[in-house]
């Protein structure tokens, strides 16, 4: 059984364990206020377990699943056993540095809470365009299938440009900061990945 499919397993778990536990949710879900006053540190990862209902968490964990094998079987080729921490500081780090900007934006509105592993899936996903760009993506309801990387590009700057906006409840700088995430310790871990992925793009 892969790393990817225990994250999976366990985020499902928890997450449905949640729906019917106010209480547990509550105490998982992300607040920047209750973290900078109350020092509940552990929400910087707990948000990530639980969702907002089970559409949010089949997408997510559908993303995930699809996505997330593709990368932990091109970092266990290429690292061995070493892949799977690999993997597990990009899903983690993905966690956490995705909260970063709405941490600081949102630290002293007390109402501000967010769930979801959203932001380390966009990590996940954009660590596999680099690690497999000649990949393609099927999005509704366009009727054929995206370049991985066409895809990528539109995902940025939507993501930037909703979370500027901010007109609804999702949380598009999570989105945005994950992949960014995601891209730079792909490239850290791999750095000739950005030649490789010129090349086989272009």
């Amino acid at each position: 059984m892969g790393l990817n499919i225990i994250i999976v397993g366990i985020t499902v778990i928890i997450s449905i364990i949640a729906f019917s536990n106010i209480e547990l949710f509550d105490r998982l879900k992300f607040n920047a206020y209750l973290i900078k006053e109350h020092k509940q540190y552990y929400r910087f990862f707990s948000y990530a377990l639980v969702h907002a209902g089970w559409l949010h968490l089949l997408i997510n964990m559908y993303v995930l699943y699809s996505f997330g094998d593709i990368v932990e079987d091109v970092l266990m080729m290429k690292f061995n056993y070493r892949g799977l921490l690999y993997y597990a500081l990009l899903y983690i780090g993905g966690v956490i540095f995705s909260t970063l900007f709405d941490f600081r934006k949102q630290r002293a509105n007390p109402y501000y809470n967010a769930v979801g592993a959203s932001g380390a899936v966009s990590a996940v996903v954009f660590a596999s365009i680099l690690l497999y760009p000649s990949g393609s993506i099927f999005i509704f309801p366009i009727p054929f299938p995206l370049p991985s990387w066409v895809f990528g590009i539109v995902y940025l700057v939507y993501s930037a440009y909703m979370g500027k906006k901010g007109a609804d409840n999702i949380g598009h700088n999570a989105h945005f900061w994950g992949a960014v995430f995601g891209i730079v310790f792909t490239v850290i871990i791999i750095p000739d990945v950005i030649q490789q992925f010129i090349q086989t793009v272009f």
